[in-house]
C-alpha cells in the first residue's frame, strides 16, 4: 500500500460525485471533505479539542510561507513538527505557499529560480524555491504537502497563463526531486500533490491536468479558481479539470468556497476543499445555518431565544441563541467570533457529510438541486 491510498467506494448515478476513503499515516478522511484552514497552525478562535469535538474536523490546513516565518522552523523541528507543535493528532495538509505568490503581488518577484517575497511582518528579503519550499514542508511535517505553483490572476493574456502554467511544471519537477533526495523527518510519510494550472483556458487547464498525471502522484490539486472570476466560470473549469484528472485518484480543490460551492463542485468530482470563509464570515456575524445565512448583527435576532442551528447536534449550534450570540457581538466579545466560527466549521462539516451520505443513498444530484436554494436564502 502506498503511503497515502485512496479508495473509491460510491458514485452517483446522475453527477460526477463520488464518496471515498483517504488513509494516511495520522488516520482516515472521509470524502468528499472540507478541511478548516489552520494558516499559522491554528484555525482561528477555534482550539483543537474543539475541531475534533464540535467541528468534528477529520484533516486541517496549514501555511508554508506563514508557518516559515512564525513560529518558524527552528521551533517546528524541536517540537518534533506541527502535529506536535499545535496538539492536532490527526492528518494535515499544508499549502506551499503558491497563494503568496498570487495575493502578495506587489511584495514579490517571480523568475525561474523561485519567487523573492517581501516579508508581510518585517519587510525580510524572502526567497522561495520549489527545493526550498519542500525542505520547509518537510520540516513542518504535514501529510499532505503541495507542489510550489505560480497562480495567475483573473483575467490573464493567453500567454502569460501559458508561461505561467509551464513554470509550474518545471518547478514540479524540481519539487519532485527535492523529496527524491531528502526524507520525512519524524517517522511517517508525506505525500505530494501536484496542482493543475491554465487559467481560464481550456487547452492549458487540459494540458496541464495531463502533465501532472503524468507524474503518477498519489493526488492531484485544482489550482488558479475562486480568484476573481464569475462562479459559472469557476465551475466550469473545475468541471473541465475534473474531467482530466484520474478518476482512482482524490482530487482537492484549493481555497473554494460558499456551501453551494462545495456542492456544485462536488457533483463535478472534487473530494476535497478548504476556504477561511467560514471562519472569516463568522467573525463578520455571518453565519451559515442549515436553513440559511443569518446575520447576526441584525436587530431582528434580538429577542430571537431560538437556537443557532437545531439540526446540528454539537453543544454550540443546539445549545446558544441567536439572542445571545448577537449580544456577544454587539457587547464585543470573544466568545462571539468563537461560537460563530464554530457553528459555521460545523455547518460545512455537517453539509459535506450529508452529501456523501446522498452520494451513498444514490440521490445526491436530487438533493443537492433542492438544497442549494435552501442554503442562498437571507433569514
Amino acid at each position: 500500500m502506498p503511503a497515502l491510498s485512496f479508495e473509491l467506494q460510491h458514485t452517483d448515478a446522475a453527477s460526477k460525485a463520488r464518496a471515498g476513503k483517504i488513509t494516511t499515516d495520522h488516520g482516515e478522511i472521509l470524502t468528499p471533505i472540507f478541511m478548516p484552514v489552520g494558516t499559522v497552525g491554528t484555525v482561528k478562535a477555534v482550539t483543537q479539542q474543539q475541531l475534533h469535538d464540535v467541528v468534528q474536523a477529520q484533516i486541517i490546513l496549514g501555511n508554508t510561507y506563514h508557518l516559515y516565518l512564525r513560529p518558524g522552523l527552528e521551533v517546528l523541528e524541536a517540537a518534533g513538527g506541527l502535529h506536535q507543535f499545535n496538539g492536532w493528532h490527526k492528518p494535515i495538509l499544508t499549502d506551499s505557499g503558491g497563494y503568496q505568490v498570487f495575493s502578495l503581488a506587489a511584495q514579490r518577484k517571480i523568475k525561474e529560480e523561485g519567487v523573492t517575497f517581501r516579508s508581510h511582518i518585517d519587510g525580510s528579503k524572502l526567497l522561495f524555491t520549489p527545493e526550498r519550499v519542500m525542505d520547509i514542508q518537510r520540516s513542518i511535517g504535514a501529510d499532505i504537502i503541495m507542489a510550489f505553483d505560480e497562480c495567475p490572476p483573473y483575467p490573464s493574456e493567453y500567454k502569460y497563463a501559458m508561461d505561467s502554467m509551464h513554470l509550474t511544471h518545471r518547478w514540479l519537477d524540481r519539487c519532485i526531486g527535492r523529496l527524491a533526495d531528502t526524507q520525512p523527518k519524524y517517522g511517517y510519510d508525506q505525500n505530494l500533490f501536484p496542482i493543475v494550472q491554465g487559467g481560464t483556458y481550456k487547452d492549458l487547464r487540459k494540458a496541464s491536468a495531463e502533465f501532472i498525471s503524468s507524474k503518477n502522484a498519489v493526488g492531484n490539486a485544482i489550482g488558479g479558481l475562486s480568484v476573481g472570476e464569475p462562479p459559472e466560470m469557476m465551475y466550469e473549469y473545475c468541471a473541465w479539470s475534473c474531467e482530466h484528472l484520474p478518476w482512482q485518484k482524490p482530487r482537492y480543490l484549493m481555497g473554494v468556497g460558499t456551501p453551494w460551492d462545495l456542492l456544485e463542485c462536488i457533483s463535478h468530482g472534487v473530494d476535497m476543499f478548504d476556504c477561511v470563509m467560514p471562519t472569516r464570515n463568522g467573525r463578520n456575524a455571518m453565519l451559515f445555518t442549515s436553513k440559511g445565512v443569518i446575520n447576526i448583527d441584525n436587530k431582528k435576532w434580538e429577542k430571537d431565544f431560538s437556537v443557532l442551528d437545531e439540526v446540528l447536534d454539537n453543544g454550540v449550534s443546539n445549545y446558544y441563541t441567536k439572542a445571545y450570540v448577537r449580544h456577544l457581538f454587539k457587547a464585543g466579545e470573544i466568545l462571539g467570533l468563537q461560537l460563530a466560527s464554530m457553528q459555521n466549521l460545523s455547518f460545512y462539516l455537517w453539509l459535506i457529510g450529508q452529501a456523501r451520505e446522498h452520494i451513498i443513498a444514490g440521490d445526491f444530484d436530487s438533493w443537492r438541486r433542492a438544497m442549494i436554494p435552501v442554503l442562498k436564502t437571507r433569514l
